[in-house]
């Protein structure tokens, strides 16, 4: 996305079409079918969803409004941020601000791996008293590690029937590689199991826990299986203080958070509507007093000239 500040609107959105799509190496002609525009407090309103993550995929994820601090740090850097669209950008994120801090929007696991860990946290609480082990070393393996090390998780056990994948993800995460083959010596030293292989059939059943249970004095053990088919048998779920959840259960969270998510985003919406108003009144005095606007940049100037000599 672009964002441009010009006395002539009307013809901003060709010019700066045909400046993209000549630093591209392309022909405006193709490009213009697959751009939308939004000008005057359509843009603001615009640049105030998106950065409460209102037009995301998944509403209220927190990339986003990183990608634009980011992206607005640069244009601070090369000197095209100016009066108008630093005022913008800054009320955005304020926007942002207000948006995560009065609505529910970003409360609520969206994601499987994230609501996987979610779910432990309810059963076991302070999760850096707990080890967990992850079977599997794919994507969602990978995520639910991230999820894992963020909760705080005191130790992580990774097992896969190729050691050298099982050592990067361990690696990466400050936790051990252990060999396929030694899952179940390994278990009883484990309360969380999230397993994600690709194996055609279940790799633990409720025959294979006993001994483990056993070892463990029957402490409380958590099981994720998100792997299709399943990894775990359900008959798992019938032992005693084992709690086995899969993935068509963890579906059912994250649709039935995404619908809370969906509704927080209402709230949203009118928040990003008043802070709208309320930039349209400070535009509408910038064009009542240009000698205020004239000093606002001759300031800038200054600022910026005297931040470079710094």
């Amino acid at each position: 996305e672009i964002l441009a500040v010009s006395d002539h609107p009307g013809d901003l959105a060709a010019e700066v079409l045909a400046y993209w799509a000549k630093t591209c190496g392309g022909d405006p002609a193709a490009l213009a079918p697959h751009t939308y525009v939004h000008e005057d407090l359509e843009a603001v309103g615009h640049v105030f969803r998106v950065a409460a993550s209102l037009d995301s995929l998944v509403v209220g994820e927190p990339q986003i409004l990183g990608q634009l601090k980011e992206a607005y740090r640069d244009s601070v850097k090369h000197g095209s941020a100016r009066v108008i669209i630093n005022r913008l950008l800054h009320k955005a994120f304020s926007v942002a601000k207000r948006v995560r801090t009065e609505t529910g929007i970003a409360s609520s696991a969206v994601s499987i791996s994230y609501a996987a860990v979610e779910l432990a946290k309810k059963i076991f609480g302070d999760m850096r008293e707990y080890t967990a082990m992850l079977i599997g070393a794919g994507e969602m393996a990978e995520l639910a590690a991230a999820h894992l090390v963020n909760s705080g998780i005191r130790d992580i056990l990774v097992a896969n029937r190729t050691f050298e994948r099982a050592e990067e993800l361990a690696r990466r995460f400050k936790g051990r590689a252990i060999v396929f083959e030694e899952l179940f010596r390994r278990l009883p030293e484990v309360d969380i199991i999230i397993s994600s292989t690709g194996a055609p059939t279940a790799i633990i059943r409720a025959r294979d826990m006993k001994g483990v249970l056993k070892a463990r004095k029957h402490a409380p053990m958590f099981f994720i299986d998100i792997a299709v088919p399943r990894d775990i048998d359900p008959d798992v779920n019938s032992l005693d203080n084992v709690y086995l959840y899969d993935i068509d259960v963890l579906k059912e969270v994250v649709e039935g958070n995404l619908a809370q998510r969906r509704e927080e985003a209402v709230k949203a919406q009118d928040i990003v509507a008043a802070e709208t108003e309320t930039f349209a009144r400070w535009l509408k005095s910038l064009d009542l007093q240009p000698t205020i606007v004239d000093l606002l940049s001759r300031a800038e100037d200054i600022g910026r000239r005297e931040l470079a000599r710094t």
